[in-house]
C-alpha cells in the first residue's frame, strides 16, 4: 500500500497461535502424548474384522477392530465403551475409560516440570488430605506386617528396569526370565538384575524353558531358540528359530504346503504368519505347542525343531495353549470358545482330534492355566470372571469364580492355589477345598501394582520346604506399569486368634512405653 506522499509501505503481519488444551496437557511430561511413537509407527494402516475382537500390531501399527465381540488392544490406551477391555502396550494405562484419567509416576519422570505446566497446577491435581489421615497407618491385625504371626505371605519384592511392559515370565531355578515390549529379555537371579539377551525384533509375549533352551514367542510371529553357554553362565546365543530354516525351504517349495490365508495371500504351513500369543511345553514327550493370533497351534518337536503338525482351531485369533492331562491339549481363543484336543497315534505320526468344546461365550478367552494333580482346567475371559472344569465330572462345568471387576489376562495354578491376574491391576488367590465337592473360595487380594497384570507365574518356596503343614509358594507378577512383583503365599487362611494376640500384645508394648 502507498502512503499519502505517493511511498511504498511495507507491514508486516504477526499472529499469535493459540494453544489448543490438548497441547497444554501434553506439554506435562507426566501426560503420555498420542503423538510419541517409534519410527516405524510412522505409517499406519486399518484392517477392520465383523467377527473378531481387535487387536493391536505393535511392529506393524496395524490396527483390527471388532463389531461383535469384546475388544481387547496391544498398544491402544483407551478401551473399547462397549465391553471390558485390555490393552498390552499403553502408554496410558487406565482400567477404564469411565472411571479413572489413568496414572502416572512422576518418580520416575527425569526433568519433570510438573509445577509449571496447567495440568498441576489444576486445585484437582493437590494431594487428597485422605493421604494425611491416620486411619490409613498400618493396621497391627495385618499378618504381613508381623513376623510373629503366621502365615508369612505378602510382597517379597519388586523387579523393575526402565525398559518396557512386561509381557512374558518364565523360571528356571534360581533365575527369572522376563521379556518385555523393549525385544528385550532379561535374566534376574536372586531378586537382582543378572543379564539380558535381545531379539532383532517382535514384542515377546511368551517364554518356555527347557533344560538349557529357552524358546520365546514373539509378535512378528517368529518363535527364537536361545542357549545358555556353558563357559559363560551370563551369556546366551541365539541357535536358531521355528522352524528351521532348512525346514522352512524345504516345505516352500512344494505348493501343497501352502495354505490361504486371506485373498490373493498364501504361506507355508509351519510358520506363524501372526503374533505368537502363547505356548505350552510336554516334557514328558519332548514337545512344544504355540499358539498364535492366526487362528492356530502348531506342534514342534523340541529335538530337532520340526513341525509336526498346524492345527486351525479356532475361529479367531488363539490367546491361549496349555498342555493338559490324559494326552488332551486345551485351547482359548478370542472367539469366545475354549476346546479340547486329544492326541493320538496315526500311522508313524500322531493327530490331534476334535474332542468337546468346553465353552462358547460372546466374551473373549483370554488365559488358561491346568492343574495337573487335581485334573482341573482353569480359564479366564474377559468378563473378568474364571470358569472351571473338572475331570472327575468328566470335564463337566464346574463353577465361576467372580472376583473382578475387568479382563482376566493371566492364570496360574498350583497345589490348592489359582492365581488370576486382571486388568484391574489386582491378584486374586483363590483356595480350592479339597474332598467332595471342591468348592473356591478367594483367600486374598494381591494389590500393588500400578497397571494391569500381564502375566503370572508360580514355584514352590524352596526356602519352607521343610514345613509340610503349610505350603508356600513364591508368585512372580509382571504388569504393563514395566515391574515384576515377587509375592509369598501361603495355602492356609490366616489365623484369626493369632491376630487377635498379636494385637493385643502390640497394644499392650505401646501402653507400657508411654509410661
Amino acid at each position: 500500500m502507498r502512503n499519502e506522499r505517493g511511498g511504498t509501505m511495507v507491514a508486516e503481519c504477526i499472529t499469535f497461535h493459540r494453544p489448543k488444551f490438548g497441547a497444554l496437557l501434553q506439554s506435562d511430561p507426566n501426560i503420555p502424548s498420542p503423538n510419541t511413537h517409534n519410527n516405524s509407527d510412522k505409517e499406519h494402516s486399518v484392517r477392520s474384522s465383523a467377527v473378531s475382537p481387535g487387536y493391536y500390531d505393535n511392529n506393524s501399527s496395524n490396527v483390527r477392530s471388532s463389531a461383535t465381540s469384546p475388544g481387547y488392544y496391544d498398544n491402544n490406551p483407551f478401551s473399547s465403551g462397549a465391553s471390558p477391555g485390555y490393552y498390552d502396550n499403553a502408554r496410558a494405562m487406565s482400567a477404564s475409560p469411565a472411571t479413572t484419567l489413568g496414572f502416572y509416576d512422576n518418580n520416575n519422570v527425569q526433568g519433570s516440570s510438573v509445577g509449571s505446566t496447567p495440568y498441576a497446577m489444576s486445585p484437582w491435581n493437590h494431594e487428597s488430605p485422605y493421604n494425611k489421615s491416620p486411619w490409613i497407618a498400618p493396621s497391627p491385625l495385618n499378618p504381613l506386617l508381623d513376623e510373629r504371626c503366621l502365615p508369612e505371605s505378602g510382597l517379597v519384592g519388586s523387579l523393575v528396569r526402565e525398559e518396557g511392559h512386561i509381557y512374558s515370565l518364565a523360571v528356571s531355578g534360581d533365575l527369572l526370565y522376563t521379556g518385555s515390549d523393549s525385544k528385550n529379555i532379561r535374566v534376574w537371579k536372586n531378586l537382582k538384575d543378572f543379564t539380558g539377551f535381545k531379539s532383532n525384533s517382535g514384542l515377546v509375549k511368551t517364554i518356555v524353558i527347557c533344560g538349557e533352551k529357552i524358546f520365546t514367542g514373539h509378535q512378528d510371529g517368529k518363535i527364537r531358540v536361545w542357549k545358555v553357554s556353558q563357559k559363560k553362565p551370563s551369556l546366551h546365543k541365539r541357535i536358531g528359530s521355528l522352524p528351521a530354516l532348512k525346514d522352512f525351504i524345504r516345505s516352500s517349495m512344494n505348493p501343497k504346503n501352502y495354505v490361504e490365508v486371506r485373498r490373493h495371500r498364501n504361506v507355508v504351513r509351519i510358520r506363524h504368519f501372526d503374533a505368537v500369543s502363547c505356548m505350552s511345553l510336554n516334557e514328558e514327550l519332548g514337545l512344544l505347542y504355540s499358539g498364535s493370533w492366526d487362528k492356530t497351534f502348531k506342534v514342534w518337536r523340541i529335538a530337532d525343531s520340526k513341525c509336526l503338525e498346524s492345527v486351525t482351531a479356532h475361529d479367531d485369533a488363539v490367546n491361549s495353549v496349555v498342555v493338559g492331562f490324559d494326552s488332551l491339549v486345551f485351547t482359548g481363543s478370542a472367539d469366545g470358545t475354549v476346546k479340547v484336543w486329544r492326541r493320538e497315534l496315526q500311522g508313524k505320526g500322531s493327530t490331534h482330534f476334535l474332542v468337546q468344546t468346553l465353552l462358547k461365550q460372546e466374551n473373549a478367552v483370554t488365559a488358561l492355566a491346568v492343574n495337573q494333580s487335581a485334573a482341573i482346567v482353569y480359564c479366564g475371559s474377559s468378563d473378568g470372571n474364571v470358569n472351571y472344569w473338572e475331570r472327575e465330572k468328566h470335564l463337566s462345568h464346574g463353577g465361576v469364580l467372580r472376583g473382578h471387576r475387568l479382563a482376566v489376562l493371566c492364570i496360574a495354578a498350583a497345589g490348592n492355589l489359582v492365581f488370576s491376574g486382571s486388568a484391574d491391576k489386582n491378584i486374586c488367590v483363590w483356595r480350592r477345598e479339597v474332598g467332595p465337592g471342591g468348592s473356591h473360595s478367594c483367600l486374598s487380594v494381591l494389590t500393588g501394582h500400578l497397571g494391569p497384570v500381564k502375566c503370572l507365574t508360580v514355584e514352590e518356596d524352596r526356602s519352607r520346604a521343610e514345613d509340610k503343614t503349610d505350603q508356600k509358594w513364591i508368585v512372580y507378577s509382571g504388569s504393563l506399569d514395566r515391574s515384576v512383583k515377587v509375592w509369598r503365599v501361603s495355602e492356609q487362611p490366616p489365623d484369626l486368634k493369632r491376630m487377635v494376640l498379636s494385637e493385643k500384645q502390640a497394644s499392650s508394648r505401646s501402653n507400657y512405653s508411654n509410661y
